[in-house]
């Protein structure tokens, strides 16, 4: 971790905080791990994912050099939000590749939209998907990435289970997830996930963890492949 200033600190974790919905009550947990299911980013958080301090705090580029994405990739970014990871990962993939956005909320679809259109990207497509489904064509892609998404998924079961189906043979499945092992990571503790909670999960529904790696300030890279 690189921590800045504390006023810059304090402000960012602030503004995390304003930007997810609140969910006092009612609470559902995960029937494996008994996790606390996380409330959805709004649109209104896209500011925080667009952050100048995003780089420094979360080293995305580090992410996507550590995943080895090889040129012409079929690569889907679930879970999408304004698209800060869909261009980086489009650049990876290059001209023979694609990458597929999806995400529940029309409005974050646009802030993609907009973004794509103003790079002048022609490799990336954008799909909205459900809370129970990513709306991916089946055995379509080399690697699946969602970047502190999962924890949020309404029906987890449900849609790993269709992740699994969007898959190539030997497709990877890709979370990047605030470190619950971490309490220096200052990030509330119902966005955060571990390891073992990753491995419980996923393993229930045929994944197992190819691989952790952690070079990461504030995440863990956890590469899963689907079981026989």
């Amino acid at each position: 971790m690189r921590p800045g200033p504390l006023s810059h600190l304090l402000l960012s974790v602030a503004t995390l905080i304003i930007a997810f919905v609140s969910v006092v009550a009612g609470a559902q947990r995960h029937p494996i791990s008994g996790r606390t299911l996380a409330p959805t980013m709004g649109v209104e958080g896209a500011a925080w994912l667009d952050r100048p301090e995003r780089e420094a705090e979360e080293a995305p580029s580090k992410a996507i050099a550590a995943l080895g994405i090889a040129p012409g990739s079929i690569v889907a970014d679930v879970g999408a939000g304004s698209g800060y990871y869909t261009v980086r990962l489009s650049q990876v993939v290059g001209p023979r590749g694609r990458v597929v956005a999806t995400d529940l909320q029309p409005g974050m679809l646009d802030l993609i939209r907009a973004r794509v259109d103003r790079l002048g990207l022609t490799n990336v497509t954008l799909v909205q998907g459900r809370p129970d489904d990513p709306t991916l064509p089946a055995a379509t892609f080399d690697l699946i990435v969602m970047v502190d998404v999962y924890h949020e998924l309404a029906s987890p079961q449900v849609f790993v289970r269709k992740l699994r189906e969007a898959l190539k043979p030997g497709g990877r499945l890709v979370l990047i997830e605030f470190r619950l092992e971490d309490p220096r990571v200052p990030i509330r503790e119902v966005h955060k996930m571990s390891v073992s909670q990753v491995r419980d999960e996923l393993g229930a529904d045929g994944f197992q963890i190819d691989k952790v790696i952690d070079v990461l300030p504030w995440q863990h890279i956890i590469v899963l492949k689907a079981g026989n």
